[in-house]
C-alpha cells in the first residue's frame, strides 16, 4: 500500500509542475525581438513600452534588434524560440501582413504567431531633405516626370509600409521611381539626410523630429485627417492624390504554442502599458495611436490586413521574389 499511496503523491505533483511554472511565470528576463534596426518606429514602440511592461509584470525587458529582409530574419528567430512566453517580437504590417502575398517563400506562416495585442497605429508621411527644390507634392510629381532618369525614393525595406506607400504613389501621381532599400527606417532615415535618394513616405514617428528640426520637409501624411503634430501638412486627398490612405501598425506576438495563461499574463501587462497616461502622451506626440485589443482581436485584425495587402500588392503587380 505504500509504494501505491507514494506513486499517486509523485503522480499528483508532476501534474502540479506545469501549473506552478505558469503561475510563477515570468521567472526571468524576456526578450522582444524588433525585426529592424534601431531608429525605426518598430523600434521605438518596442523601446517606449518594455519598460512599463517590465514594472507590470515583474521582470526586466531586453531588446534585441534582429534587422535584414523586410523583417524575415526576425520574424524567423522568434518562430524558432521555445514557446514559453520569454521570447516575444514588436511584429507589424509588414513581415506580419504584406510579406505574405510580396514573398513566395517566408521560413514562417500566418499560424506560427501567437498575437498578444496590438501597439500603436501610424500613419505614414511623405518627406523630401529640406534642400529639395520641392515645396508641395505637386511640385515633387513635376520635378520626377521632368527628371531624364526618373527619380528614386527610399524605405525601411521590401514589402515594409513605406516601400508600399512608395509604390502606390507611384502609380497614383503617374510618376517613375527606383526603390532603394535600406536595413530599417534609422539607415532610411539617416541616407535622406545625406539626399541619397529623392523622397520617402515614412511611418511618422521614426520622421517627425527631423521635420520639426527642418531637416526634412513634410508635403503629405497618408491618414485620412491632418495629425494634430503637423497641422499645416495636407493629406494626401488634399495635396491632389486619391485613394492614398495608409495605416502602418505594430504590435506584440509570442511563438506558436505560448500557453494561453502566459500570452494572458503578457497582454494584461501590456494592456496596462497602453493604458498609462506617459505613454499615451509619448505615442500621442509620435502622431500614433495607442492600441490594446485582446489576443482575438488583433489576431483578426492581422488576418484582415494580409487579406487587404494581398489585394493591393497583386494590384500593383510586385513581388520579391525569392
Amino acid at each position: 500500500m505504500i509504494p501505491t499511496r507514494f506513486s499517486q503523491v509523485l503522480a499528483a505533483l508532476a501534474l502540479a509542475i506545469p501549473f506552478s511554472a505558469h503561475a510563477a511565470w515570468p521567472e526571468k528576463p524576456i526578450t522582444i525581438i524588433v525585426p529592424a534596426a534601431p531608429g525605426g518606429t518598430t523600434d521605438m514602440s518596442a523601446r517606449l513600452i518594455s519598460e512599463k511592461l517590465a514594472e507590470n509584470l515583474g521582470t526586466s525587458v531586453v531588446i534585441e534588434n534582429r534587422a535584414g529582409a523586410a523583417g524575415i530574419i526576425g520574424s524567423q528567430a522568434l518562430v524558432r524560440a521555445k514557446p514559453d512566453g520569454y521570447t516575444l517580437i514588436m511584429g507589424n504590417i509588414g513581415p506580419n501582413a504584406i510579406n505574405y502575398s510580396m514573398y513566395k517563400d517566408l521560413p514562417y506562416t500566418p499560424d506560427d504567431f501567437a498575437p498578444i495585442t496590438l501597439v500603436i497605429s501610424v500613419p505614414n508621411v511623405l518627406v523630401v531633405n529640406a534642400e529639395s527644390p520641392a515645396k508641395s507634392v505637386k511640385d515633387l510629381i513635376k520635378i520626377t516626370k521632368d527628371a531624364p532618369q526618373g527619380g528614386t525614393f527610399g524605405s525601411s525595406g521590401v514589402g515594409q509600409s513605406p516601400h508600399l506607400s512608395g509604390e502606390m504613389f507611384k502609380q497614383r501621381a503617374g510618376i517613375d521611381a527606383a526603390h532603394v532599400a535600406y536595413k530599417g527606417a534609422g539607415p532610411a532615415v539617416t541616407a535622406l539626410l545625406g539626399n541619397q535618394f529623392d523622397f520617402m513616405i515614412d511611418n511618422l514617428p521614426s520622421s517627425l523630429s527631423f521635420i520639426q528640426a527642418g531637416k526634412f520637409r513634410a508635403l503629405a501624411v497618408t491618414s485620412d485627417k491632418r495629425v494634430p503634430e503637423l497641422p499645416d501638412v495636407p493629406t494626401m486627398a488634399e495635396a491632389g492624390v486619391s485613394d492614398m490612405v495608409v495605416t502602418a501598425w505594430f504590435g506584440l506576438l509570442a511563438p506558436k504554442g505560448t500557453p494561453q495563461d502566459v500570452i494572458d499574463k503578457i497582454y494584461t501587462g501590456a494592456k496596462a502599458a497602453l493604458e498609462s497616461p506617459d505613454i499615451q502622451a509619448r505615442f500621442k506626440q509620435m502622431g500614433g495611436t495607442a492600441g490594446g485589443n485582446t489576443p482575438a482581436e488583433f489576431g483578426e485584425f492581422i488576418a484582415a490586413e494580409r487579406a487587404r495587402w494581398e489585394t493591393t500588392v497583386k494590384a500593383a503587380n510586385l513581388s520579391a521574389g525569392n
